[in-house]
């Protein structure tokens, strides 16, 4: 199962900086991160996609707090997430 997010931000380097120091939590949240994508029409929007190990462990980490403040952080000002299953 793959994890795909969608960020808008308003500074790239600032969610790159937040997005880099947040590998650790990933991780223990079950997510390894595939790939990520820059849009080309829309600057300030970014695609990851992840690896989704423990999908309860990753909703939780997705839909908590720690997301909510890290998407702060980040300058994230719109985003959204879709569990994905190769078929």
């Amino acid at each position: 199962m793959q994890l795909l997010v969608r960020n808008a931000f308003q500074n790239y380097d600032t969610w790159k900086s937040a997005f880099d120091g947040d590998a650790e939590s990933r991780m223990t949240a079950g997510l390894t991160l595939l790939q990520v994508w820059r849009d080309s029409d829309v600057p300030r929007t970014v695609w990851y996609l992840l690896e989704v190990n423990d999908h309860d462990k990753a909703q939780a980490y997705m839909d908590g707090d720690h997301a909510r403040l890290l998407g702060d952080r980040a300058g994230v000002t719109d985003g959204e997430y879709h569990f994905l299953e190769t078929i």
